[in-house]
């Protein structure tokens, strides 16, 4: 009985900390960008910087959006590539500015014989 509840406790642990995984980076620190690039790419994003710090081993940027919003994103310190952005939409916010335009399907045209006639 002590086993059975000593391996739902354990298994209880390990499933909790997956659910409540963030995002790690581990990049060695020898091939970290500094900080000074990651604040110029996020000016000409159009973003207003309050705090760039480390959290994770990723760079944590925190600021404001050309639109007032508020957002939070991660870089990967090495190629400052972003692994994750939260936005806080104020009352006006719109989720528009951080999609793409939305892909177009692919036109499908019907199988069958073309206009020049089955082959043999």
């Amino acid at each position: 009985m002590f086993l059975a509840r000593t391996c739902m406790a354990l298994s209880a642990l390990v499933f909790s900390n997956a659910v409540h995984a963030d995002v790690h980076c581990t990049d060695p620190i020898a091939d970290w960008k500094p900080r000074e690039q990651l604040q110029r790419e996020a000016e000409q994003r159009g973003w207003t910087v309050q705090r760039i710090k480390i959290d994770d081993g990723c760079y944590e940027l925190r600021g404001i959006d050309r639109n007032g919003n508020k957002v939070k994103a991660k870089y990967s310190p090495a190629s400052l590539r972003m692994r994750s952005l939260a936005v806080d939409f104020g009352n006006n916010g719109d989720a528009a500015d951080y999609l793409g335009p939305v892909p177009q399907a692919p036109v499908r045209r019907p199988a069958g014989p073309t206009s020049q006639g089955e082959k043999k």
